[in-house]
């Protein structure tokens, strides 16, 4: 279709303005990839890249870093709740497809901060997804959490499983992926919500990893103990119903997420229909399963502290990661604890060295 076989008087002057630059960019082509200058979307970006898929990545910094991207990524620094930039950024590129990983993820500073969480991570997706749709952005994948299990009576966990989230980050997501269930429903518009379980490791290439400073994940905290960086590291609870006494939990490989991501996004370019899937292996470790793993990964000993229980982890958190497997044919690569711990620790190592340099 040609824009002289058009009637651009009947349109509004905004929607006049997306069919030109759109057209004139001869189609949408891009992936605009939120948060990507994180630790998940940096995996994302370089998924992509070698995928040879064009994309542009939208970030605040406000956690991510531009080191992380490769150098001939565009980077567009700015806000998804801001509207202005992000249809700046979807008609500019050429966008078509949008994956969201821009948002706030430290369970213990939900409870004290929801007001704030509501807002990065509801609210924001909330214009993000108004922009989509203005903007005629039919695909959209999203970042989503276990979190929306909050205390499930059994293990693994399907997808439908009751939803009673016990955080506002819980609560936050599920409220989004409602919207985008909702959106759906209304418009010319599908979504792949993918709910992660304990996500870690990082590029076997090491390009990128985990970076921020305090995060709290489990893997990350324990090697950065054995590198010395930490004087000990605290096990939170000992008396759980299962074989060690530790929590179990089913860690994925950030590079096999950002597979599934891939995946995903191949499906809603074949036409498939919106769905909502676990990401996991569908098997679990203990905390001291995992202590003892990077202790042989980094050949060191380093102190572990046993201490309470935290309010409102569950005893046996595994995805039932089923029909990710059979709807995207998804085979995982790195479905292995040594291997991740391996991955983490040498990224730790890295940043220490860094670290160390300047």
């Amino acid at each position: 279709m040609s824009l002289l076989s058009l009637n651009l008087y009947a349109l509004s002057p905004e929607n006049c303005e997306i069919l030109i630059r759109r057209m004139g960019r001869g189609g949408f082509m891009s992936v605009l990839v939120t948060g990507g200058a994180g630790y998940i979307g940096s995996h994302m970006v370089y998924e992509l890249r070698q995928a040879g898929q064009r994309l542009v990545v939208l970030d605040n910094l406000s956690t991510g870093d531009r080191g992380a991207l490769p150098g001939d990524v565009p980077l567009v620094i700015g806000d998804v709740g801001d509207p202005a930039c992000v249809k700046s950024a979807i008609l500019d590129y050429g966008v078509n497809a949008i994956i969201h990983f821009a948002g706030s993820i430290v369970v213990p500073d939900s409870v004290t901060d929801p007001l704030g969480y509501y807002h990065n991570n509801t609210v924001n997706s909330r214009a993000l997804m108004a922009c989509a749709v203005s903007c005629g952005v039919r695909h959209f994948i999203f970042s989503s959490t276990a979190a929306v299990y909050g205390m499930p009576e059994t293990s693994p966990v399907r997808e439908d499983m009751p939803l009673a989230p016990i955080s506002p980050y819980g609560s936050s997501k599920l409220m989004t992926e409602t919207m985008l269930r909702d959106t759906a429903a209304a418009h010319d518009f599908n979504y792949v919500a993918l709910r992660y379980f304990n996500v870690a490791g990082a590029d076997p290439q090491g390009r990128c990893g985990q970076s921020t400073p305090e995060a709290t994940h489990l893997i990350k905290v324990a090697a950065q103990t054995a590198l010395g960086q930490r004087s000990h590291i605290e096990v939170y609870g000992t008396d759980y119903p299962t074989p060690d006494g530790t929590c179990i939990r089913d860690y994925i490989h950030v590079s096999d997420l950002a597979r599934a991501h891939s995946s995903a996004l191949g499906y809603l370019r074949d036409g498939g229909g919106s769905q909502v899937l676990n990401c996991g292996y569908g098997r679990g470790f203990s905390v001291l399963e995992v202590i003892e793993a990077v202790r042989a990964a980094s050949k060191s000993e380093f102190e572990v502290r046993m201490g309470a229980r935290r309010a409102g982890d569950p005893a046996n958190l595994v995805a039932d990661a089923g029909r990710l497997r059979e709807l995207l044919s998804w085979k995982p690569e790195y479905d292995d604890l040594e291997t991740i711990v391996a991955h983490a620790h040498a990224w730790e190592a890295h940043l220490s060295a860094l670290k160390v340099a300047s």
